[in-house]
């Protein structure tokens, strides 16, 4: 029987600072480990549970264990955690509770416009706080876009309608909600510190130092992480206890609601679309892909694709116009081989979309 209460880790971001790469890579490399995840991205919850569960090529065989929704993957299908806490998240932990002896670590992936602090807060609620603590909120800060006043990739036309539109006064600029998840960090974990030049990166931990006390350490990290077994395992036992001193945490949020402001979430601005082919060209999809990129206001592509004659999936990720793809894991021999990708913007019309991408689909029979 377990005795020790079961750790949670809680890692919190913008959209495409980094968190499904992190989190990947802790499920690939920590074998033996028996993590449950939690999953909660506005958009993104099938595609990012998706390459939560295909983490590893083989990792059943290393002993790896991530447990899947009838074991530990859970996704958080409506609104962010800190909207739907009680409706959404504590049943989830609930059933973690109920299943504690069969896990030892518990994985967190917040929305990337949401906020630590009421999932935090969670914790102390006496059915969870007996059996779960909270070993450490890590915050993914994308490097070059905080060291260029975005604070997330390609945002700067989504800022300027904010400021333009006397209806969302109280609707947080995205540097409030960066003030806001740095404030309630144990570690801060800048991402793609290799596109950092030496000037940028005193930028960035001048930024992050005003934020967080002297004893929140700031780490510079880039792709090589995600294969470092020893540097993952390091940010598994924090022992922060962070649900203790969470409600000493003031940030923008609560001051909004204090005085009466109206709670209107930036990701309520945010247009969701999923767009389904079957077996495309590589090459040929990341090109409309791209052109898509440039032609509209998306800010975020997420997903995979089947590639004729290749028995590995390929991920595709496009922050603003930077699109990276690789292959993740084998397709299962009962799985449909087919082309998914979440794509995250403003004004997004999915037929528009659909077209321009269907023109990649590969004329080789599924």
């Amino acid at each position: 029987m377990k005795l020790d209460k079961i750790p949670a880790t809680v890692v919190t971001g913008f959209l495409g600072s980094g968190k499904t790469t992190l989190l990947a890579g802790i499920l690939r490399q920590i074998t033996g480990k028996r993590i449950a995840v939690i999953v909660n991205e506005f958009g993104e919850q099938d595609i990012d549970s998706s390459l939560l569960r295909g983490c590893a090529i083989g990792c059943e065989e290393e002993g790896a264990v991530a447990l899947d929704e009838d074991g530990g993957i859970y996704e958080l299908a409506n609104g962010c955690i800190c909207c739907t806490v009680e409706e959404e998240f504590l049943p989830v932990m609930k059933k973690l509770v109920a299943r504690r002896d069969d896990i030892d670590h518990i994985l967190i992936e917040t929305s990337g416009l949401a906020l630590p602090k009421p999932l935090v807060q969670a914790f102390n609620w006496p059915e969870v706080r007996q059996h779960c603590t909270v070993d450490a909120i890590i915050t993914v800060v994308d490097g070059p876009a905080v060291a260029a006043g975005r604070y997330a990739s390609d945002v700067d036309r989504v800022e300027a309608q904010r400021l333009a539109d006397d209806s969302l006064d109280h609707d947080p600029s995205l540097r409030e909600l960066l003030d806001d998840q740095l404030s309630a960090a144990d570690l801060v974990l800048v991402s793609k510190s290799d596109l950092l030049s030496a000037d940028e990166r005193r930028r960035v931990e001048a930024l992050v130092a005003q934020k967080v006390p002297v004893s929140v350490k700031t780490l510079f990290i880039d792709p090589s992480l995600a294969a470092d077994a020893s540097r993952l395992e390091a940010l598994m036992g924090i022992g922060a206890a962070s649900e203790q001193g969470i409600d000493r945490i003031d940030n923008h949020h609560d001051r909004h609601h204090a005085e009466g402001a109206h709670h209107d979430h930036a990701h309520d601005h945010f247009d969701g679309v999923v767009i389904r082919l079957g077996e495309v060209d590589a090459e040929a999809l990341e090109a409309r892909l791209a052109a898509l990129l440039t032609a509209h206001q998306i800010y975020r592509a997420k997903g995979f694709a089947a590639i004729p004659g290749k028995p590995m999936r390929r991920v595709i990720q496009a922050v603003g116009e930077r699109l990276d793809g690789y292959y993740d894991r084998l397709w299962a021999q009962d799985e449909p081989r087919h082309t998914e990708l979440v794509v995250i913007g403003r004004g997004l019309d999915r037929e528009t979309l659909q077209t321009a991408l269907a023109g990649a689909e590969s004329a080789t029979p599924a």
